[in-house]
C-alpha cells in the first residue's frame, strides 16, 4: 500500500467529516449525521489501495455511491444523479462483464497474463478478442469519466452532499483506472494486444481532454466546472495507460506516477470542490469579493491553491502530474494526445484565473461584510493546502 495514497484518503476522510455539519439542521438529523460515516471508511479504503484494488470492488464501490444517492429520495437533484449514475454505470458494468466472459471463451483462462499468453499462440480467431478487449476496459473508461461520459463527475459534485461528492468521484475513478490496469497486466506478452489497447485508450484520453477543455470554456456552474476538472484528471490517467502500453513494453514505470496522481486527485479535489460551493456564477459586470475572500481571505487563498494545483497550474504540485504525463506522451511518440493534453491544460488554467477574478471580484465596498463561512469548510480548505504541500514537497524529494 502507498504511503501517499494512504495519506490521500485519510485527508479526504477529515475533509468529509468536517463538512459533514453543514447539511443537518433539524434535531433527528443531528441524531443521525454520524452514520454516513460508515459509508466514507469503504470508500477510503478504495482510494487507499488504488491499482491493487481487486477488480470486484469497482462494482462494490459504484453501487455504494448510487445507494447513497438514492438515500435522500426527497433531494430532486440527488435522485436524479442517482438515476444518471445507475444507468451509465449498469449499462457500462454489464457490456464490460460480457467483454470478461467473452474472452474466457477465447482463452479459456480468467487470467488476463494467461489470456494474453494463449492469444500469442495464435490459434483463436482475431474477431473475437477484438470485440472482447474494447468490451472489458468500457467500464473502466467510463468509471474516469472520460468523455463523453465526462457529465457524471460534474453532476455528482454539482448534486451530492459536500462530504460524499469528492471522495465518491475520487473512488470512482481510482477504481477505474485500477480495472484497466488489471485488464492489461502483463498485455505487452502479445504486442497485437498491446497496440490495439493503446489505441482504444489513446482515442479515450484523446476525447476526454479535448471535450472536457472545451466543456470548462463554456461551463457557468463552479461545482460543474470542478467536476470537469476532475474528468481531465480521468483523461489523463488514459493518456498515461495509453502512452505505457503503445510501445508494447511492460508498464514499470507507470504505477508510481498512477499512485501519485491518484494522491493529487483525491486531495486537491476535496479543497476545490468545497470552493467551489462558495464563489457564484460568473458574472459578466463589476463585482463585490466573495464572502470568503472579505472576512477569511487566507482560507480563500487555501481554497485557490487547492483549485489551482487540480487545474495544473505552474508551480502546484498538480503541475507534476500533468508534466509526468507530457513526458510519458512525448517518450512514446503521441504527437496527437500531446497537443490535446496542451490544449486542456490551457483551457483549466484559464478557468484557474477567471476564478480568481471571480473570487475576489473588481468593485469594492468597505462596508461589505457579509455572513461568516463555517469553520468546518474553511478547515478542508485548509487540510487540502497542507496536504498539496506535503505531497509536492515528497515528489520534489524524489520520495514520492
Amino acid at each position: 500500500m502507498n504511503p501517499l495514497v494512504s495519506l490521500a484518503a485519510l485527508l479526504a476522510l477529515a475533509s468529509a467529516g468536517l463538512l459533514l455539519a453543514l447539511d443537518h439542521d433539524d434535531e433527528r438529523s443531528r441524531a443521525w449525521g454520524l452514520m454516513p460515516l460508515l459509508v466514507l471508511a469503504p470508500l477510503s479504503l478504495v482510494i487507499a489501495r488504488g491499482q491493487g484494488a481487486p477488480i470486484g470492488w469497482a462494482p462494490l464501490a459504484s453501487g455504494l455511491v448510487v445507494a447513497l444517492l438514492s438515500r435522500a429520495r426527497e433531494d430532486v437533484l440527488h435522485s436524479e444523479c442517482a438515476l444518471k449514475m445507475l444507468w451509465v454505470l449498469a449499462t457500462a458494468f454489464a457490456l464490460s462483464w460480457a467483454g470478461l466472459l467473452l474472452m474466457i471463451v477465447v482463452t479459456g483462462s480468467s487470467q488476463p497474463v494467461e489470456q494474453w499468453a494463449a492469444l500469442g499462440v495464435g490459434l483463436d480467431p482475431p474477431l473475437l478478442w477484438r470485440m472482447a478487449l474494447p468490451l472489458g476496459l468500457l467500464a473502466g473508461i467510463v468509471m474516469v469519466g472520460g468523455a463523453p461520459f465526462h457529465f457524471w463527475s460534474a453532476d455528482l459534485l454539482q448534486g451530492s452532499r459536500p462530504w460524499l461528492g469528492p471522495i465518491a468521484v475520487t473512488a470512482l475513478q481510482v477504481s477505474g483506472v485500477a480495472w484497466m490496469t488489471q485488464r492489461l497486466d502483463a498485455i505487452h506478452v502479445y504486442p497485437e494486444a498491446a497496440s490495439l489497447a493503446s489505441s482504444i485508450l489513446g482515442i479515450a484520453a484523446g476525447a476526454a481532454l479535448l471535450v472536457g477543455g472545451l466543456t470548462l470554456l463554456w461551463q457557468r456552474r463552479p461545482e460543474r466546472r470542478i467536476g470537469t476538472l476532475a474528468s481531465l484528471h480521468g483523461g489523463l490517467a488514459l493518456a498515461m495507460l495509453a502512452a505505457a502500453h503503445v510501445n508494447a513494453g511492460p508498464a514499470t514505470d507507470l504505477p508510481p506516477i498512477l499512485a501519485r496522481w491518484s494522491a493529487h486527485l483525491v486531495i486537491a479535489l476535496g479543497g476545490a470542490a468545497s470552493l467551489a460551493r462558495l464563489v457564484p456564477v460568473p458574472v459578466t459586470g463589476p463585482s463585490h469579493p466573495v464572502a470568503l475572500f472579505r472576512r477569511h481571505p487566507w482560507s480563500g487563498a487555501a481554497g485557490l491553491y487547492a483549485l489551482a494545483s487540480l487545474a495544473g497550474t505552474p508551480g502546484t504540485p498538480g503541475s507534476l502530474v500533468w508534466l509526468d504525463t507530457a513526458r510519458l506522451l512525448a517518450a512514446s511518440g503521441s504527437t496527437t494526445l500531446l497537443m490535446a493534453l496542451g490544449f486542456a491544460w490551457i483551457a483549466s488554467f484559464v478557468f484557474a484565473a477567471g476564478q480568481v477574478r471571480e473570487a475576489f471580484g473588481v468593485a469594492t465596498d468597505p462596508g461589505l461584510r457579509g455572513n461568516p463561512v463555517p469553520l468546518t469548510v474553511r478547515a478542508s480548505l485548509w487540510i487540502a493546502t497542507i496536504g498539496l504541500a506535503g505531497l509536492g514537497t515528497l515528489v520534489v524529494l524524489g520520495r514520492a
